[in-house]
C-alpha cells in the first residue's frame, strides 16, 4: 500500500534538518511525500514541534489539530521538543495518534509500522535524565539547491534561566567527525557549494566525547575538494579565542559571518539570565574577530523585557549594541516558558513596555544593518546565486555574499538562466534599494 506523508517543521534549523532526515527515511521505506497543504490530503501528518516558548507550544498544538482537521482519518504524529516538554499532554491530545520524542526521530518508520500493527503502541520518548547517545540521522540530499545545513551536535548543558531546551533536548551529544565529513563530501558531490554547521549548542561540539573540537571539524571540512563555503551557526562567545580566529582566517572557505549569541547588553541582566560571560568579555571576542577578519559580519540575538529589566538596564543594552555595531540583530520580546527559572521570577515586565523596547532596538538594527551594507557599495564581491525572483515584470538573480549580504542582480529574461543557479559570480556592489538589498546590473547573463 502506497501511503502518503506530509511533514511540517516548526522552530530551528536543527528541527529542519531532522525533518528532512525523517523524510528521507520515509522515502527509502516506500512512503510518498506530499506537501503540507490544506488542499492535499495525506494519510500521515508529521508535525516536528518546537517548545522554546509557550507561544511555540501553542503553535505546535495548532498544527497538530489542523492536520487532523484536514483529514480526520489520518495518522497524526507529534514529534520533537513539545513531546519532550510535556509527554502526557501530547499523548492525551485527541488530535495526536503517535508521540515521537527527540532522539527517536530516526525510528519514524518503525513507529508508524508499530502503530499500524497495534494502535496501543504509539509512544517513543527517551528519558533525558539518562545519558543519551547522538542520534545518527543523516542526509544524502536536501530540499535547497545551493546551501546545506549540517547538524553536528545536539543537546545543551547551559541551563539559561529562560530556556527549556536542556530539558527537551537533553545534555550535549556530538556527532562523529568522520560521519560529518562523509555527509558533507556526499552533498558536495551532488553540487552543493556551501554548508552551514548547526547544532543546539554548536560551541559545545566535542566536549562530551573528546574526539575533536568545532575547530577540528571546520578544518577537516576545509580540505574537501569542491566545497567553496563553510558557514557557522550560532556560537557562544567563549569559543572565540586568538587561536580559533587566527586558524579560521587561514581558510579561504570560511564565511566571515559570525552569529554570537548575546541576549542582553547589560551585565546584571546577563547574570539573571545565567549567561556565562560579561559584556566586556563579549566585546573582547568581537575585537578578536575584527583583528583576524576584515570587517566581518557579526550578528546576534537580543531579548528585551526580561524579568526585572529596568529602564537603566535597557539603556545599557542599547548603548552596548551601538558600541559593538552589529550587522544584524534578531530582537525578541521575552516570552515566558513554563518550567524555567525565569518564569517564576518576580518583576515580569509589562507587554506594552516590551513592545516599546523592541521597537527601539528594531529601529537601531535597521540603521546599523544599512550602514554595514553601505560599506560594501563600490566593491566587487563574490555572490552565490541561489534563485531567480521576479519584481515588477523584471527578473533578478538572488544570492548572498560570504558575509551574508543579500544581493539581486538584473538578468536578461530572454535567456535560459537556470545554468547560473548554484554558481559563484563576482559582482560589483552598485547601490542599496529601499529594502536594504544590494542591487547591481553589472553582472550580465
Amino acid at each position: 500500500m502506497n501511503r502518503t506523508v506530509a511533514i511540517h517543521s516548526l522552530g530551528c534549523k536543527v528541527n529542519s534538518y531532522e525533518a528532512e532526515s525523517m523524510e528521507q527515511l520515509l522515502k527509502q521505506a516506500g512512503y510518498t511525500i506530499v506537501p503540507f497543504d490544506e488542499n492535499i490530503t495525506a494519510d500521515i501528518y508529521i508535525i516536528n514541534t518546537c517548545s522554546v516558548t509557550n507561544i511555540a507550544d501553542r503553535k505546535s498544538r495548532q498544527m497538530l489539530h489542523k492536520s487532523k482537521k484536514i483529514n480526520p482519518d489520518a495518522i497524526v504524529v507529534a514529534a520533537g521538543c513539545y513531546v519532550n516538554a510535556d509527554t502526557k499532554k501530547a499523548a492525551e491530545d485527541n488530535a495526536v495518534d503517535i508521540v515521537l520524542g527527540n532522539n527517536c526521530k530516526i525510528n519514524i518508520v518503525e513507529a508508524l509500522e508499530n502503530y499500524y500493527k497495534d494502535k496501543n503502541n504509539s509512544e517513543m520518548v527517551v528519558d533525558f535524565k539518562e545519558k543519551q547517545e547522538y542520534e545518527e540521522l543523516k542526509l544524502d540530499e536536501v530540499s535547497t539547491h545551493t546551501r546545506a545545513y549540517i547538524k553536528i551536535q545536539d543537546g545543551c548543558n547551559q541551563f539559561c534561566s529562560y530556556c527549556i531546551i536542556p530539558y527537551t533536548r537533553g545534555r550535549i551529544r556530538s556527532r562523529d567527525i568522520d560521519e560529518i565529513e562523509e555527509e558533507v563530501t556526499k552533498l558536495v558531490s551532488k553540487g552543493f557549494k556551501e554548508v552551514v554547521l548547526t547544532g543546539i549548542h554548536l560551541t559545545s561540539y566535542g566536549v562530551d566525547n573528546n574526539k575533536g573540537s568545532l575547530l577540528e571539524v571546520i578544518m577537516r571540512l576545509d580540505k574537501i575538494e569542491g566545497l567553496q563555503r563553510i558557514r557557522l551557526g550560532s556560537l557562544e562567545p567563549r569559543v572565540i579565542t586568538e587561536e580559533f580566529a587566527k586558524t579560521l582566517s587561514s581558510s579561504k572557505k570560511i564565511c566571515p559571518h559570525f552569529h554570537l549569541s548575546l541576549q542582553s547588553g547589560c551585565d546584571t541582566v546577563l547574570k539573571r539570565m545565567n549567561r556565562k560571560y560579561t559584556t566586556q568579555e563579549y566585546y573582547d571576542k568581537c575585537c578578536i574577530l575584527r583583528k583576524y577578519f576584515n570587517n566581518p559580519a557579526i550578528t546576534t540575538d537580543v531579548i528585551v523585557g526580561f524579568p526585572q529589566e529596568t529602564e537603566e538596564e535597557f539603556e545599557a543594552t542599547k548603548v552596548f549594541l551601538e558600541k559593538v555595531h552589529f550587522y544584524e540583530m534578531h530582537i525578541f520580546k521575552y516570552s515566558r516558558r513554563k518550567g524555567t527559572v525565569a518564569d517564576r521570577m518576580e518583576g515580569q515586565v509589562d507587554e506594552k513596555i516590551k513592545t516599546q523596547r523592541s521597537a527601539i532596538l528594531l529601529e537601531l538594527e535597521n540603521k546599523m544593518s544599512k550602514e554595514y551594507r553601505q560599506q560594501h557599495i563600490g566593491k566587487t564581491e563574490e555572490v552565490l546565486i541561489e534563485e531567480i525572483v521576479s519584481e515588477k515584470g523584471k527578473d533578478y538573480f538572488m544570492g548572498f555574499t560570504p558575509d551574508y549580504i543579500r544581493v539581486k542582480i538584473a538578468c536578461d529574461t530572454a535567456l535560459d538562466n537556470s545554468e547560473y543557479i548554484n554558481t559563484i559570480k563576482k559582482v560589483y556592489m552598485k547601490e542599496l534599494s529601499d529594502d536594504g538589498i544590494v542591487v547591481t546590473g553589472i553582472f550580465e547573463c
